[in-house]
């Protein structure tokens, strides 16, 4: 998995966002981890089909390849199958506006550009040319100046796919994020010495 470069208050922000939007009816599978089933079900598993809200079909197509791209899948899961692409949408729908009209901006310079260098809009190119024309928009030594709209863009799914990976139950298991972790018996207090936790309970079995 790459290195996405997180930091402690980038981490702080994610999960306040993520913790905003599971206020929304509907919206469960990345806030804190919510999606903590039992049994048999796997996380990087596809629940169901889901229908953009916010984005057009080829646009919310075009993001899905996008985040794909930035956090691929290798010996961990990645953004596809965190279900990132479904964040992105959801954000945009419930008022993230740095998402909502500088997304569909973006996107609609992405095909201008694939057009210009391939003849075809993004999501018809081959992986090795998305990833070509992705390179001249998101490393300073690709860019030229006339891609300042391109970096912008890119800047702006760079941080989304990030954020919505790791705020993804598959992410915060990446993170190590202890609210995973399941207790068969209730730890004890770790400061036995302070006299202040004299009062509190043994653990429980």
């Amino acid at each position: 998995m790459a290195n996405q470069g997180l930091d402690r208050r980038t981490v702080l922000e994610m999960l306040a966002k993520a913790a905003a939007a599971s206020q929304f009816p509907g919206f469960s599978r990345w806030a804190f981890g919510a999606e903590q089933q039992h049994g048999e079900s796997s996380p990087s598993r596809p629940q169901q089909h889901y229908t953009p809200i916010y984005f057009s079909q080829p646009q919310y197509q075009t993001i899905e390849i996008l985040t794909d791209l930035i956090i691929p899948a290798d010996e961990t899961p990645g953004a596809k199958e965190a279900g990132v692409s479904e964040f992105i949408d959801f954000m945009a729908a419930h008022g993230e506006n740095e998402l909502r009209q500088p997304m569909r901006k973006g996107l609609v310079w992405l095909d201008a550009a694939s057009m210009k260098t391939h003849g075809s809009v993004f999501a018809r190119l081959t992986r090795e040319q998305q990833v070509a024309l992705l390179k001249t928009v998101g490393y300073p030594s690709h860019a030229a100046p006339v891609d300042a709209e391109g970096r912008t863009f890119f800047k702006l799914i760079r941080r989304y796919t990030t954020m919505g990976y790791y705020t993804s139950r598959i992410g915060l298991k990446e993170l190590d994020f202890p609210g995973l972790r399941l207790y068969t018996q209730s730890p004890a207090c770790p400061h036995t010495t302070d006299p202040e936790h004299l009062h509190l309970p043994p653990p429980r079995i």
